[in-house]
């Protein structure tokens, strides 16, 4: 377990990025190493609404699901010394953002967008991507979401396969502050 300094002592640890860059496997890893709470925003919305995100989608919309996206962040945001592995579209609003970096210091997963086509080939589970041409939609929404992700206070690259040297890249820069 490493100790994080004073001033992050109740400062919650945020996780952004696009979809299949890591942040699952991140936060939980991180939540081990510094013995903290880790809380999903996905994991939250699909507990609370019985149903799977793509089962969202489909049955109520993405403007439905953004909006109970905005309620978990708001109180994620309302606690303290979390890990937050965050949506990929939770960063993509300045409101969900603001709340979640007002208590927290936030990360930037950035994975290429081959990395994540690789990490999502084949799923179904991710509704944004059952098109005919997932690469082409990730390109668009990575492009669209990228400006959104860099303003996290730090940004990590996640493009290789390599959880451990993520989380230690994380740890390096806390340490360091």
């Amino acid at each position: 377990m490493m100790k994080l300094a004073d001033k992050f002592k109740n400062k919650n640890i945020v996780l952004v990025g696009f979809m299949a860059c890591g942040k699952t496997f991140t936060s939980r890893e991180l939540a081990v190493r510094l013995k903290r709470e880790r809380v999903s925003t996905d994991e939250l919305i699909v507990a609370r609404e019985k149903r799977s995100i793509a089962d969202i989608f489909a049955q109520s919309g993405e403007p439905y699901f953004r909006q109970i996206e905005r309620d978990v962040v708001r109180e994620c945001a309302g606690r303290t010394g979390l890990v937050i592995d965050c949506g990929g579209g939770v960063a993509a609003s300045d409101e969900n953002f603001n709340a979640l970096k007002a208590t927290g210091i936030s990360f930037y997963l950035n994975a290429s967008p081959e990395a994540i086509h690789r990490r999502t080939q084949g799923k179904t589970d991710r509704p944004l991507l059952n098109v005919d041409d997932p690469m082409s939609k990730i390109q668009e929404l990575l492009a669209r979401r990228d400006p959104y992700y860099r303003k996290a206070d730090h940004i990590v690259d996640s493009s290789e396969d390599n959880i451990p040297k993520v989380v230690d890249e994380i740890l390096r820069i806390l340490q360091a502050q």
